[in-house]
């Protein structure tokens, strides 16, 4: 169902003797049952046309491409004119458009059946190219020539995977193998981009799936994860290959981008790290530092704020380090990671040991109790961190320190609160700090 808003759009464009149309991804979403999330129009209007039907609520964000974001009750959209794209030298973006009068010409320059229809305000469906029978069959196919799809703009490659693993949909043979020969253009495609599509898919149903399907394309921007291709890890605990492994604990992490791309990212460093002991036994001491450093690499070549870098990065250290269950060591793990943090560490740790042999899954519940003590220290409010303590840095100057050895002490005081040498009571401490600094 079009929203009341964007069919005032549409109908304010028919009524000016116009063609307008919701296109695109809405389209797809209505056809499949979903809500849409953006809307995009396109029309036989010319941009200034566009603007002058909507002198106070249009803004030319695009108009060389023959885009206007026009806002409609508090809704907005893109508005663009029906256009034929010229060549792609960059293999991203057209050196120039043709604008027309064509539906039908301005539907076949779009990147698959699915995302190539068209509805009018009426609620008619406009399908040349048979994207409502590939929804029916659950295909995603590209508009024409794959080959020429993918060479003119190589995002639409890791596009077609994110569909592949956010709908569930196959991807169409001659579309895949055209995918898998223009992969190597993904290196004209900008960082940030890489970053969103990779951050979609990752998120999706079908996530792992995709990932087992195609890492060599992965690998035109993931170079780091070639290695674990085909690493036979030699471990009883383990039923999958390196890259295996990963794409099973990908799929089994909760749909979180800092969670997945902690899965994605988590053994990287397996490869250098292997060695076979006399049993013909694999193992991979210390391969959390390998793949931090990696995953550190990773995050800044794509470009991710700071906060996630770090939180990825930290995850990835900590992912096969034990925690004991004691309220003692999961406090120290609480003021390590913070609160949010080991509820991550803990869905990490449980992906991890879901995507290893069935034989070796027993993990979960002590995982389980792990965040249960967490859980019953919150509830008590049990003092894990510097703020929670009974006293502060004034009155480590009352008794005489000064500069880093006031933070110094407060941390001494803090360690002693959680191995339970001292209660967290102001006198408590200020006795045993007194008796510190003496």
């Amino acid at each position: 169902m079009i929203p009341q808003e964007i069919q005032t759009v549409l109908r304010t464009l028919e009524q000016a003797g116009h063609e307008a149309y919701v296109v695109g991804g809405c389209v797809r979403d209505m056809q499949m049952g979903l809500p849409p999330h953006d809307w995009d129009v396109t029309t036989s209007a010319l941009p200034e046309e566009t603007m002058a039907l909507f002198p106070h609520f249009a803004i030319p964000t695009g108009l060389q491409h023959g885009t206007v974001t026009v806002r409609s009750g508090g809704v907005s959209c893109e508005v663009t004119t029906f256009r034929t794209d010229g060549d792609y030298p960059d293999h991203r973006h057209p050196a120039a458009v043709t604008f027309t009068r064509s539906l039908r010409e301005d539907l076949a320059r779009r990147d698959l059946t699915v995302n190539a229809m068209a509805m009018d305000a009426a609620g008619a469906l406009h399908d040349p190219f048979g994207g409502r029978e590939d929804i029916r069959r659950r295909v995603l196919r590209c508009v024409g020539d794959p080959e020429r799809r993918f060479r003119e703009d190589a995002l639409r490659i890791l596009r077609t995977l994110r569909f592949s693993a956010t709908l569930g949909f196959a991807i169409e043979p001659e579309t895949h193998r055209a995918l898998r020969t223009q992969c190597g253009d993904l290196r004209y495609v900008a960082a940030e981009r890489v970053r969103e599509e990779l951050t979609k898919l990752l998120c999706g149903q079908d996530a792992g799936r995709v990932l087992e399907e195609d890492p060599q394309v992965l690998g035109v921007v993931l170079p780091e994860i070639l290695p674990c291709v085909g690493f036979d890890q030699h471990n009883r605990h383990h039923c999958y290959d390196v890259w295996g492994h990963t794409a099973h604990a990908v799929a089994a992490a909760p749909p979180d981008p800092v969670l997945r791309w902690t899965m994605l990212l988590h053994d990287l460093g397996k490869p250098q790290c292997f060695t076979l002991d006399e049993q013909g036994v694999g193992h991979f001491h210390g391969h959390h530092r390998p793949s931090a450093e990696m995953a550190e690499e990773i995050c800044r070549r794509l470009r991710f704020d700071k906060a996630t870098a770090q939180r990825i990065c930290l995850l990835v250290r900590y992912h096969d380090r034990p925690i004991s269950l004691t309220e003692r060591a999961i406090r120290r793990a609480m003021n390590q990671l913070g609160v949010d943090g080991l509820r991550q560490l803990c869905a990490v740790k449980r992906a991890d040991n879901l995507a290893q042999h069935p034989d070796y899954r027993g993990r979960q519940q002590e995982i389980d109790r792990g965040e249960a003590i967490m859980e019953e220290l919150l509830a008590k409010d049990a003092c894990f961190s510097l703020k929670q303590l009974a006293v502060n840095g004034q009155d480590m100057m009352a008794l005489g320190l000064q500069g880093p050895a006031i933070g110094k002490m407060l941390q001494a005081l803090l360690d002693a609160v959680i191995d339970g040498a001292v209660e967290n009571e102001r006198n408590a401490l200020l006795s045993l700090a007194q008796k510190m600094k003496n």
